[in-house]
């Protein structure tokens, strides 16, 4: 019998049902962000963004995103949000959900921000059981975990992505750890890979030489939804997207 377990979760994105009850049998939870759903793409009726403009724009919309149009896709968001205040529209649409979300968190969680999330607002919602850590590192259960949150910048302009000098700043601090945690995977083509959006997502040069250096036993990861390989050795080290929260529903347990 394992002495210790602390289940993972990562791409929440609205399931606020599954999250009550994504750390039932383990000693810890441990999320890796993307807490906010803005836009479903297996279901356009689902997101802040359909519930603004309904589902027939939100299905144009990932239709022009998916084609990599995102020139054309900025001038139909730009089109639509004309005369609406859209700072304020979307933090009201957050706030439901993290209110929803940090509520649903079991004692203790762990968790770092994904690159759709508002980090900013984050410290008004996690309770006394929630640990919020960016470029920082832990103990649990006597292993050494590190995390670094959001996401580097990409044409959708989420968010929170960073300068790749800042997120390799991030790594660096963190250092040597039996756990790497991160939203956004290593620079490696086959985890990058979306099989659905048939697209590469960004993944990060500096946490896969960090990888490859301070070799941690496990490199956890998500934000690539349906990745063409879902785990893979590097060197000594084991790298695992833990998968799509909102979709399964189902945490990735790791234990020892």
């Amino acid at each position: 019998m394992p002495a210790f377990r602390v289940n993972v979760v990562s791409d929440v994105h609205g399931n606020a049902a599954d999250l009550a009850r994504a750390g039932d049998g383990a000693d810890a939870l441990v999320c890796l962000g993307d807490l906010v759903l803005f836009l479903d793409y297996a279901d356009h009726s689902r997101g802040i963004f359909p519930d603004l403009f309904g589902a027939r724009n939100a299905g144009r919309l990932v239709e022009l995103r998916t084609a990599r149009r995102f020139e054309e896709a900025r001038a139909f968001g730009a089109e639509l949000w004309a005369g609406v205040d859209r700072r304020p529209a979307i933090e009201r649409a957050v706030r439901k959900q993290y209110a929803e979300m940090f509520a649903a968190f079991p004692t203790p969680t762990y968790a770092t921000y994904g690159n759709v999330d508002m980090p900013t607002l984050w410290p008004e919602y996690a309770g006394p059981g929630t640990t919020v850590l960016d470029g920082e590192r832990v103990e649990i259960g006597g292993r050494v975990f590190g995390f670094v949150g959001g996401g580097l910048r990409t044409p959708m302009r989420t968010p929170y992505e960073i300068s790749d000098e800042e997120y390799a700043a991030k790594i660096e601090a963190v250092g040597e750890v039996d756990v790497l945690c991160t939203h956004i995977p290593p620079e490696i083509p086959e985890l990058l890979y979306d099989t659905v959006a048939r697209r590469f997502e960004r993944g990060s040069v500096a946490l896969l030489d960090a990888i490859r250096s301070t070799r941690p036993k496990y490199a956890l990861f998500g934000h690539v939804h349906q990745p063409l390989v879902r785990r893979m050795r590097v060197g000594a080290t084991e790298c695992v997207n833990v998968g799509h929260f909102a979709g399964s529903g189902r945490p990735w347990a790791l234990e020892w």
